[in-house]
């Protein structure tokens, strides 16, 4: 699936021409450099390397500068492959947001915030105990019991409980492109996408 590499700007609402409130996200989309070009013959695969974002010379290094100085750009912070082109492109060129077209549906990744350590009923939607104790007494967000008998005699995997939530990526289908903002460089789509402001996130047709 062809696509770009973006940033997420946060949320807005627009409304449409029925007056309906519709929640949206605000997209950097691109520009993007093409950043190396693989191909059948070559690495088994038709894709495109693309780039987004410059970042300072002292934070690269010679290996990644050479790299970037093929495609005669800077270096840059995020580089992604993308497959599913069907225009040809070559090293150095530029990808806008103008690949994308208003009313299409899109894909979109990112890395989703990260919640830190939390419990049952924040992390799998446990509904706590509602004043019946089930034997727990005062602790009403308690998992309650999580083993069977002395057969089998342990935990099985994958079992609910507490831990690290967040911070996974999460692929969200199916929004629908409101808004192209070819000037600013700006992707409008409906709906919520994953990470926190300012994250970098992948949007694929």
């Amino acid at each position: 699936m062809s696509g770009l590499i973006g940033r997420k700007i946060g949320m807005t609402s627009l409304f449409d021409e029925n007056g309906k409130n519709i929640p949206c996200t605000v997209i950097e989309a691109g520009p993007c450099v093409v950043t190396q070009v693989r191909t059948e013959e070559v690495d088994g695969y038709n894709a495109l390397q693309l780039g987004f974002d410059d970042k300072k010379a002292k934070s690269s290094n010679k290996a990644l500068d050479g790299h970037f100085k093929k495609a005669g750009t800077t270096a840059k912070r995020k580089v992604v492959e993308f497959q599913g082109f069907e225009e040809e492109y070559k090293l150095g060129d530029s990808i806008t947001v103008e690949h994308f077209e208003e009313g299409e549906f899109v894909d979109v990744s990112g890395i989703s915030k990260g919640k830190g350590f939390q419990g049952v009923v924040k992390r799998h939607g446990f509904a706590g105990v509602g004043q019946a104790t089930h034997g727990q007494h005062n602790r009403l967000r308690a998992p309650g019991s999580i083993g069977a008998a002395s057969y089998p005699a342990r935990v099985f995997k994958g079992m609910r409980m507490a831990g690290r939530m967040g911070g996974e990526k999460v692929k969200v289908q199916n929004l629908r492109v409101l808004k192209v903002v070819p000037e600013k460089n700006l992707l409008v789509v409906k709906g919520a996408v994953p990470g926190h402001k300012n994250s970098y996130i992948t949007i694929q047709k």
